[in-house]
C-alpha cells in the first residue's frame, strides 16, 4: 500500500486513476480547486472500501500545497507516489485560425497569433509547467527523505508534434515533457523515479468544443485527428490505468526520464 498524492484529481482522466489505484489498496489523496469535484470522487472511493482524502489546493500557490502535504502527513504519512494531473488550455489562448492568411477579408473579426492575450498565455503556462514544478517541490521532500519514490507527469502528444490552434498548450507540455527529464536525472541519486505519461486525444470536457458538434458528431477538426490517429478512435479515460499502474509498481523499478505516448498512434503515423 502506497500513499499517492494526485493534482488535478478532480478531473475525469485523473479521476480515473485515483479510483483505480485505490481499488489496488492504495491511499488516494486529491487535489483539487473544485473540492466539490474532488470530494465526490473521495467519497466513491470510500463507498467501497478504499482510502482517500480530498483537499481544496491551488498547485500555483506553494503554501496551498505545504498545507495539504501536512494534512495527507497526518492522515497518511509521506508521499510515495506523486502524479501532477493539474493542467489544461483556455480559449483565451487558442487562435481561430489554423493558419495565418493576410488575404482574409474578416481578419480584424479572428483570434490570431498576433492578438492572443498574454493573460491568457500565461494562464496556460503556469497551470501545466509551474502547476507541475510546484507540488513536486513540496512533495519530493517526502521522498527524499525516504530515499525512494515516484513522480508521474502527465505531458501530452503535443509535446512531441505541436498542434495548431493552441501554441502555450502545445509549449508548455513541451516543456512538461523537458523537465521529466530533468527531474529524472537530478533525482537519480535519491532513488526518485520521474517519467511522464503523453495521452493523445480523448475526448473530455477540455476539448469538446473543439472536436465535436452540438449534436455529438465530429468537428472538421475532430475528423482530422481521427483519420491521423492508426486506431481510429479517441482514448478512454480507463486507457491510461495500465501505464499509471506499471509505472507506480516495482516491475518498473529501472524506468525514468521517459515520455510513454498513449495516442492510440497518433505520434507514430506520419499521415502517408
Amino acid at each position: 500500500m502506497k500513499t499517492i498524492v494526485i493534482t488535478g484529481a478532480g478531473g475525469i482522466l485523473c479521476s480515473t486513476l485515483a479510483e483505480a489505484l485505490a481499488k489496488e489498496g492504495h491511499q488516494i489523496a486529491l487535489l483539487d480547486l473544485n473540492i466539490e469535484a474532488a470530494q465526490h470522487i473521495a467519497d466513491s472511493i470510500k463507498e467501497k472500501g478504499g482510502k482517500a482524502i480530498a483537499l481544496k489546493v491551488n498547485v500555483l500557490e506553494k503554501g496551498s500545497l505545504v498545507q495539504a502535504k501536512n494534512r495527507i502527513n497526518e492522515e497518511f504519512g509521506a508521499c510515495q507516489v506523486l502524479i501532477n494531473g493539474a493542467g489544461g488550455n483556455h480559449p483565451a489562448a487558442t487562435t481561430d485560425d489554423l493558419f495565418y492568411d493576410t488575404s482574409s477579408n474578416h481578419k480584424e473579426e479572428l483570434k490570431t497569433f498576433f492578438n492572443l492575450g498574454m493573460s491568457g498565455i500565461k494562464f496556460v503556462f503556469d497551470l501545466n509547467f509551474m502547476g507541475t514544478l510546484l507540488p513536486t517541490q513540496v512533495f519530493a521532500e517526502d521522498m527524499v527523505e525516504a530515499k525512494e519514490g515516484n513522480i508521474i507527469n502527465i505531458s501530452s502528444m503535443n509535446s512531441f508534434q505541436p498542434l495548431t490552434k493552441i501554441p502555450a498548450y502545445s509549449g508548455a507540455k513541451a516543456a512538461i515533457s523537458n523537465f521529466t527529464q530533468w527531474l529524472a536525472v537530478y533525482f537519480s541519486k535519491v532513488g526518485i523515479r520521474v517519467n511522464a505519461l503523453a495521452p493523445g486525444f480523448f475526448l473530455t470536457e477540455q476539448n469538446r468544443r473543439l472536436l465535436t458538434q452540438e449534436d455529438g458528431s465530429l468537428t472538421e477538426r475532430g475528423e482530422t485527428i481521427i483519420k491521423r490517429t492508426p486506431l481510429r478512435k479517441f482514448g478512454t479515460p480507463e486507457d491510461l490505468i495500465s501505464t499509471t499502474r506499471w509505472l507506480c509498481e516495482d516491475g518498473s523499478n529501472f524506468i525514468t526520464g521517459i515520455v510513454v505516448p498513449i495516442d492510440g498512434g497518433f505520434s507514430a503515423f506520419s499521415g502517408v
